[in-house]
């Protein structure tokens, strides 16, 4: 991370600062008043009473910063507030070319400073990219940020770095270009990152998976002049508090043309990097449980390769035997997410789960219906479990709404030559996808996430930036949080 987060007893004087005021605040409490001549104090009461959210004073030297919490329906709504006022925020520092700020949280809300922090943070995050020009490469202003006294402790400081050093992660391997980051070279960023974090990575190459019979990942890597990888990452510590693994399992096409079922461009093929942001986010997640030493059993599969048209490229029509033994008929090779998917969730039964979850760019379907405000979730696990699932999307602001999987959906998939077919209908698309990996769930409890919506961003929005979003890594850490809780 470029932006330092850190604890602090007290603000030096003359230092630019951030007071964090309960909603409804008409005049300054003294602990934020105190430096501040009459005419000052006057200026930001009267603002605060013309309810105002941010208030700045100028003093040449240093800044005031007054953020006013929102007043909503539910905590996350509250957090998220927060979060977008940090990204307000970073815009004005970033103006007045602020170097290091310093929060003090005197509202009501224990968490405020915190995620005012993390809003900043996500938002100061900054794809270096392979610009050669000094002049576009500037190194970003603020550098800094401190939480004073209680607006945090050094602890929840600390986990707050290692849950954002996992989602910058994914940023950077989503955001990052397939002659910049093949299926191999995602494979060994994976491990790189795992040897900094404390997790594992086995990575199987091409005679490994042609041994294990992975029909899927190796009929889209035909077409690839470049060999597929399977990584699997392990976080098991001491001490981990489930006997039986939570699996994740992340699609990692490095770059997507659709094959012979070519897509169109630009506005489709063209942002097609994204199209592992599943096995990014897998890979953050792995990340952030290692990095704070949260003591769950975590395993981690990321199926990886190219789908390209070229060579001895699978074509429509084509039948494949997965490593699950079915047989698929390709309807079309732009399908071919599900087919990765399939062979890992085949693969994951080995482990024997407590539960697992895929997360997937897996189709248009799920964009149309929810554009990039929410993932489709679906799935075979018990009710409560989607609803943990659901309420931390909610707590993190990366919402699920969840699709059923209705028998009648299976009809979308049948095949005339083989077990099933890899193409639904035109309509529900995202449903019939789920539906075709719930075939290769066996004996364990299964989540789908289809997060092709908010996992890239062509604009920015808010602290989720544009480009990789990183979506996936927050939702699945407090989700654990709350397993852990529960």
């Amino acid at each position: 991370m470029s932006l330092v987060l850190a604890h602090a007893a007290s603000a030096p004087e003359r230092a630019s600062q951030v007071f964090i005021l309960s909603h409804g605040s008409t005049e300054l409490p003294a602990a934020a008043a105190g430096d501040l001549s009459a005419e000052a104090r006057q200026y930001v009461s009267a603002s605060l009473a013309d309810d105002q959210k941010l208030v700045h004073l100028n003093h040449f030297s240093h800044h005031h910063y007054f953020v006013v919490l929102a007043q909503k329906p539910t905590p996350g709504q509250v957090a998220e507030a927060l979060r977008r006022s940090g990204h307000t925020l970073h815009g004005q520092l970033k103006a007045e070319k602020v170097a290091e700020v310093f929060i003090h949280n005197l509202s009501e809300n224990a968490d405020a400073g915190l995620l005012l922090a993390e809003g900043l943070a996500m938002t100061a995050y900054h794809f270096e990219g392979y610009k050669t020009d000094e002049k576009s490469r500037k190194a970003p202003t603020l550098t800094k940020v401190s939480l004073v006294g209680e607006a945090a402790s050094e602890a929840r400081l600390a986990e707050l770095e290692g849950l954002l050093q996992g989602v910058f992660l994914a940023r950077d391997l989503v955001n990052a270009p397939l002659n910049k980051l093949n299926a191999v070279q995602l494979a060994e960023r994976i491990a790189e990152a795992g040897d900094r974090a404390g997790y594992t990575t086995d990575i199987l190459d091409l005679p490994k998976i042609e041994a294990l019979r992975m029909g899927g990942l190796l009929a889209v890597n035909l077409g690839s002049p470049e060999p597929p990888t399977f990584s699997i990452l392990e976080w098991k510590p001491e001490g981990a508090r489930n006997e039986k693994p939570y699996v994740l399992v992340g699609k990692g096409v490095v770059f997507d043309t659709g094959g012979l079922s070519l897509k169109p461009t630009p506005n489709s093929m063209d942002m097609m990097k994204c199209d592992m942001a599943g096995g990014a986010a897998v890979a953050g997640t792995l990340f952030a449980l290692a990095k704070n030493n949260v003591p769950l059993h975590v395993i981690g599969l990321v199926p990886a390769t190219d789908n390209r048209p070229g060579g001895l490229a699978y074509a429509p029509g084509d039948v494949l035997t997965m490593h699950s033994g079915l047989t698929v008929e390709v309807k079309n090779t732009d399908a071919e997410g599900r087919l990765l998917l399939a062979d890992a969730l085949s693969f994951a039964k080995k482990y024997e789960p407590e539960l697992v979850i895929d997360l997937a760019t897996l189709t248009g379907a799920a964009v149309r219906a929810l554009a990039t405000e929410a993932s489709a979730s679906m799935g075979t696990a018990e009710p409560a479990t989607m609803q943990k699932l659901t309420e931390a999307g909610y707590a993190v602001h990366e919402r699920l709404v969840e699709f059923p999987l209705w028998d009648e959906y299976a009809d979308h998939i049948k095949s005339d030559i083989a077990d099933l077919s890899n193409l639904g209908k035109g309509e529900a698309g995202h449903i019939s996808a789920a539906k075709f990996l719930e075939r290769f769930i066996e004996g364990y409890p299964w989540i789908h996430l289809d997060i092709a919506g908010p996992a890239y961003l062509t604009a920015a929005e808010s602290y989720r930036g544009k480009g990789g979003t990183g979506t996936g890594v927050r939702l699945l850490y407090e989700f654990f949080q709350m397993v852990l809780g529960a």
